[in-house]
This record gives C-alpha cells, sequence and structure tokens, in this order.
C-alpha cells in the first residue's frame, strides 16, 4: 500500500489502564476509500482503539496520522474530517432531535442540511420526538445521521447495527457503500462476522490487544480450512495419517478440520478404499472461532 494512498494510519498504538491492558500493540493503514472491518470479540480492544483515535481517551504511547500528519487533541481541521459513531450513544435527552441535529450543524461552517435532511427521510426518523423517547434502534439511526451529516473523510463505527431492524440494517449497508464509491475511509468495529463478508474489503482481527490477522475476506477464507468428512473403512488408519483436528467421529464416518493443501490431501488418502467424501468451505463465522481458540 503506498503511503500516499493511505489517510489514517496507527502505528504501534498502547493504551493501559493502570496495569490493566486496553490496548498492547496496534498497527493499521487504512486507505481511502476502504471499508475495514475492525474485528474482535468484546474485551479485545476494539473500542479502546476507536477512543484513542477520537481523543476520548489518552493513549500510553505510539501514533496516529491523518493523511501523514500526527493527529491532534484540539485540531479541529483533523477533527472536521472524521465522523463517530460510538457503541454507546450519550445526547441531551431533554432536547429533540430536530435541535440536536440543529445544534451538530451549527459546529460546521459549511451548509450541511442538505445531507441532513436526505439522512433522515432515508432512515426514516421522527425529529419531532424528544431524545429520551428514542427506542434504541431510533437512537441509533440518530447517531449515524450525526457521524455523516457533515460528509466526513473518514467514519469511524463502534458496533454500528445494534438496534437497527434487519431492513434499516440493509439500508445502512447500501449507505456505507454508497460512502465508500464518494471516497469514504470507514473504519467499521463490529463482532457480527456476517456483516464482515457483505461491507468490508479488508479485515484486523484482534486478540487481547494485538492484531492477529490482516487480510481481505477473500483470502482469509480461500487460504485456510475446510472441513473434510470422509467414510471409509480404512477410517483409523486414515486418522493417523492425516493427523488433522477431528470435529465428529461416528463408525467409519469422521469430520475433520483440514488446512492441508488439496494435492497433499489426494495423496494420502489414494491408498485408502474411500466410500465417501465432502469437502466444505467453511464460514467466516467458523474461521474466527479457530483464531480466537
Amino acid at each position: 500500500m503506498k503511503d500516499k494512498d493511505v489517510i489514517l494510519e496507527i502505528i504501534n498504538l498502547k493504551k493501559y489502564y493502570g496495569t490493566i491492558r486496553g490496548v498492547e500493540d496496534v498497527s493499521l493503514k487504512l486507505k481511502c476509500g476502504e471499508i475495514y472491518g475492525f474485528i474482535g470479540p468484546n474485551g479485545s480492544g476494539k473500542s479502546t482503539t476507536l477512543r484513542t483515535i477520537m481523543s476520548l481517551i489518552n493513549k500510553t504511547s505510539g501514533t496516529i496520522l491523518i493523511n501523514g500528519k500526527e493527529l491532534e487533541k484540539n485540531n479541529l481541521e483533523q477533527k472536521k474530517l472524521i465522523g463517530y459513531l460510538p457503541s454507546e450513544i450519550c445526547l441531551y435527552d431533554d432536547l429533540t432531535v430536530k435541535e440536536m441535529l440543529d445544534f451538530h450543524e451549527s459546529f460546521y461552517e459549511q451548509n450541511i442540511s442538505k445531507r441532513r435532511k436526505e439522512l433522515v427521510k432515508l432512515l426514516k426518523l421522527d425529529d419531532t420526538k424528544k431524545v429520551e423517547d428514542l427506542s434504541l434502534g431510533n437512537s441509533k439511526k440518530l447517531g449515524i445521521i450525526l457521524a455523516l451529516m457533515h460528509s466526513p473523510k473518514i467514519l469511524i463505527l463502534d458496533e454500528p447495527t445494534s438496534g437497527l431492524d434487519p431492513i434499516m440494517q440493509n439500508i445502512f449497508y447500501k449507505l456505507l457503500l454508497e460512502e465508500k464509491k464518494k471516497g469514504t475511509t470507514i473504519l467499521y468495529s463490529t463482532h457480527i462476522l456476517s456483516e464482515v463478508s457483505k461491507i468490508c474489503d479488508r479485515i484486523g482481527l484482534i486478540k487481547e490487544g494485538k492484531i492477529i490477522k490482516e487480510d481481505n475476506v477473500e483470502n482469509i477464507v480461500k487460504n485456510n480450512i475446510t472441513y473434510l468428512t470422509i467414510e471409509s473403512e480404512d477410517i483409523e488408519k486414515i486418522k493417523k495419517d492425516l493427523d488433522l483436528n477431528i470435529i465428529s467421529s461416528h463408525d467409519n464416518i469422521v469430520k475433520f478440520v483440514n488446512n492441508l493443501n488439496p494435492n497433499v490431501l489426494l495423496k494420502k488418502i489414494n491408498k485408502y478404499k474411500i466410500k465417501k467424501l465432502l469437502i466444505e468451505e467453511v464460514s467466516i463465522e467458523d474461521l474466527f472461532i479457530e483464531y480466537y481458540k
């Protein structure tokens, strides 16, 4: 990846709360116009990383760059480039949605009312309601609008679909893909793995505060494991010869987790009498389970 294509870069980010680990060592490069899936279970360091980028918490060490320049906590020009949706939205409960949007719009010199109206209409949000009366789903819609209405160059989204119904989730996915076409860079943090294959270009897996794998979705699925089911009277010999992890075993039928090259696999089992052979692709959910064991 050429540095000129990189809009957001994180270098050796570390965050500790006293002796408690938040993030151990995170390095990422996000290029213009890509959706990067930031994946990991609760407690892995996803939200800590995002909050550090937003200067909501101070990093212990490391560097964050936007367009090659170090991010400064009080640099308003840099902050205008970013739209942020936290996992938990805290807004002014006594305001109406319209008043909340008016307040947010007042922060920007450019006219963003047109984009605001488009988003309110698209997400079907009633702007006459008070913030305190909004359901979880409608609160999330409001958060999405607040993050997007100033047309940021970088979108940082933390568990953005929680609370949205399936129809609204699909509308949201289409919205993000439209943003991508405009050149918006999206850092998309989630633990809902089905979202990854739908919209993300690349993904980074974080475990215990460290990136343990980074690649595009296709390569992660293609270059890793498959499920292999074999039925044979020689099954005990096959089990010993293949030396693969076994998912299930019943009579002469065994299901393996297979990481062997197809040519190597065929060479190993060619000498046995095989009654049935089935090779299945592994879902992305199952792949992550393997990584997080």
